[in-house]
């Protein structure tokens, strides 16, 4: 058998994997868990976009192939949609790309900048394929800690010059998962400028811009101009569409047309008829509006039931995590299995499990997240278990 590459032999395995698998052990084992591991949405997606990728597929019965860059219907609907909630105007045919969902995306950008020696610089904790995408485009990835000390934001004084130097890309998310903290306009303003300085590629991973609590939504990176910036959305949580795997990249023209020329190797793209439901998707905020009063109702029950159950009160300002601080004297992983006792069966990330990659302390440690996936009546009942926590 042949042996597989040092890159995949090196690869731990992937941490949501590894969630997975906790909870098909619970419920072979007669327990009836509460999931807040994974963040993939139960909510069906909402029957108009249903109903338009049913009747595409109808209508592009002959369609074969999809454009590699994304079927020029869509590319406008996510242009207009930009126009409409950030106030940025883009050029569909240049300046948009659809993308397999924000996955492969974030994986893929690195093949398109990233030589070997070069360096990526990304938050830790941070979503793995930032880390990984590096790692096979054989670049370095410097992590920059994201700690309640600084609110969860780059410390862009504190990122050593040695990695400055050799950086192509930044990443960038907010509003941030796990952490749930929203960017102020002035930290965004400063990573763009930070980058121009220093002629590296600001990549901002904007996936949940539409859960929010805060008063004023969430600010885009494109709103200081597209030069030398991209930015990553997908409708897998706006819209309740993991599986339909539909997103977009767009910015810095020169930029798109690289990463295009890496998709345009790699994949065929997003099924139009998909596209077509997307574009009806982005098309509607009534929706979107529904998704996010319904996390925050979420968000309300089990921040209530985790400070009632001894914890501090961290109440996120956006996306569908909780970054829960665990009970002193505790690690996180044993704050985790304790939660997997059978009177309680609420199963959370540990915070150690998606961070670290920036080696010496973990910043992770000491942390749980909680994906706000499972119904609000399943809320309810994690809520109920967890009074039955005891150290």
């Amino acid at each position: 058998m042949n042996r597989a590459s040092r890159r995949i032999r090196e690869l731990g395995s992937y941490v949501f994997a590894e969630i997975d698998r906790i909870v098909e052990d619970l419920r072979r084992s007669g327990a009836a868990p509460v999931d807040f591991g994974v963040g993939d949405p139960t909510v069906p997606t909402p029957e108009f976009i249903r109903e338009a990728g049913r009747l595409a597929i109808d209508s592009r019965a002959r369609a074969g192939y999809p454009s590699y860059v994304g079927d020029a219907g869509y590319r406008g609907a996510c242009a207009a949609w930009f126009l409409r909630r950030f106030g940025v105007t883009l050029d569909p045919d240049r300046e948009v790309t659809s993308t397999i969902g924000s996955k492969e995306a974030v994986f893929h950008l690195a093949e398109a900048f990233v030589d070997p020696g070069d360096v990526v610089i990304g938050p830790d904790p941070g979503y793995p394929p930032y880390q990984r995408g590096t790692r096979f485009a054989e670049g370095e990835y410097h992590a920059y800690p994201l700690t309640s000390a600084n609110g969860f934001m780059p410390d862009f004084d504190a990122i050593p010059e040695s990695a400055a130097r050799r950086a192509k890309i930044l990443w960038i998310c907010y509003p941030n998962s796990p952490t749930g903290a929203v960017a102020p306009p002035d930290v965004l303003a400063r990573a763009v400028a930070w980058c121009r300085e220093r002629n590296v590629l600001l990549a901002s991973d904007e996936a949940y811009t539409e859960i929010y609590f805060t008063p004023a939504p969430p600010h885009s990176a494109l709103e200081w101009g597209t030069q030398g910036v991209l930015v990553f959305h997908s409708l897998s949580k706006r819209s309740a569409m993991t599986g339909w795997r539909v997103g977009f990249v767009a910015g810095d023209a020169e930029a798109v047309a690289a990463f295009r020329k890496v998709k345009t190797n790699v994949d065929s793209g997003t099924p139009t008829f998909i596209q077509d439901a997307a574009a009806a998707a982005y098309g509607d905020e009534e929706h979107v509006a529904r998704f996010r009063e319904e996390y925050r109702t979420k968000r309300d029950i089990m921040v209530e039931a985790l400070r009632a159950a001894g914890l501090p009160e961290c109440r996120p300002e956006g996306t569908l995590y909780i970054w829960q601080r665990v009970p002193d004297g505790m690690s996180s992983v044993e704050f985790a299995r304790a939660l997997l006792a059978p009177e309680i069966s609420v199963v959370v990330t540990p915070g150690a499990w998606i961070a670290g990659s920036g080696g010496g302390a973990n910043p992770g440690e000491g942390y749980v997240r909680l994906a706000l996936v499972p119904s609000v009546a399943d809320c309810r009942i994690a809520a109920a278990r967890l009074a039955r926590f005891r150290r």
